[in-house]
């Protein structure tokens, strides 16, 4: 997989998707988003059809409502049914609000994912409190959240089809200096924020998104003004880190060193000095320890 994603021609990208998918097991995208996105997308869609689509899901029914009434989209007033959920977020966000949800069931045969997913919850409703909360210039809440819950993605599917990867993906834990990507390049010839961005590609999730998922552990793409990664993008990625950072801190969960390859610049990005991140930690604590 020698590819990246600044090859963007339209046969170069195929191949990529088509390749990664059959050589590492990449889900594809499941029938009921499909069916929900086609919809979505026309130009008058359906509500009716679409609260159809999601209500012949009760897990991903009442996901769906539990994620309009989550903190970070801050509604006034409490959604109880799928029409409403629908009505009040909006086409796109309770797009992406699906397909998170669904992400989770796509990997029945990697066990003991628990704790992963209870952190890669706890980082997305984090990342889209501070959104809101820092009011960052360009981003969404919705999108936010959706890239903290898809940022990791590449992880399971690596752990379902390589044996060697816990040992590889616990080195890159661990290390303090080299970076998460290159040690799993080292090991498999590929890494979970590649394989991350090709599914998040293959499941509609729009291009700022698949870019920071692709860039996400990359400080050389973070750091420079030139970068070819847009500037939304770079702060999707700075939000999700700092997000992990405060998680890491209060609840000790997704234990990484990340933050002290990635931190400086990530406040720089975020336009936050020392004395703001302090005072972040105490505002953020009640978001942090909530129920999901």
């Amino acid at each position: 997989m020698t590819q990246t994603l600044h090859d963007t021609s339209p046969s170069a990208v195929d191949n990529l998707i088509e390749r990664s998918i059959l050589d590492v097991g990449i889900p594809p995208c499941p029938l009921i988003l499909d069916r929900f996105m086609n919809e979505a997308r026309l130009e008058e869609p359906d509500f009716n059809r679409l609260a159809s689509i999601i209500g012949s899901d009760v897990g991903l029914s009442a996901g769906l409502i539990k994620t309009a009434n989550s903190p970070y989209f801050g509604l006034r007033q409490r959604v109880r049914s799928v029409n409403e959920a629908l009505t009040i977020l909006g086409l796109k966000p309770a797009s992406r609000a699906v397909a998170g949800i669904i992400l989770r069931k796509a990997f029945p045969n990697v066990p003991n994912m628990e704790r992963f997913w209870d952190a890669s919850a706890r980082i997305a409703y984090l990342s889209g409190w501070l959104a809101q909360h820092l009011n960052i210039r360009g981003l969404r809440a919705e999108d936010t959240y959706t890239f903290g819950l898809f940022r990791d993605c590449g992880i399971p599917v690596l752990l379902g089809r390589f044996p060697q990867y816990e040992k590889i993906l616990n080195e890159a834990n661990a290390s303090t200096e080299q970076s998460f990507t290159e040690i799993e390049n080292n090991g498999l010839s590929t890494n979970h924020a590649m394989i991350g961005c090709i599914l998040a590609q293959s499941w509609w999730l729009p291009e700022e998104i698949c870019l920071a998922i692709r860039n996400h552990h990359d400080l050389t793409a973070l750091e420079s003004l030139s970068s070819q990664i847009p500037l939304l993008s770079r702060r999707l990625i700075a939000t999700a880190q700092l997000a992990e950072h405060i998680v890491q801190k209060q609840l000790g969960l997704s234990m990484t060193h990340e933050w002290s390859k990635l931190g400086d610049v990530s406040l720089r990005i975020l336009e936050l000095d020392e004395a703001q991140l302090n005072t972040l930690y105490s505002e953020a604590e009640s978001v942090v320890n909530s129920e999901l």
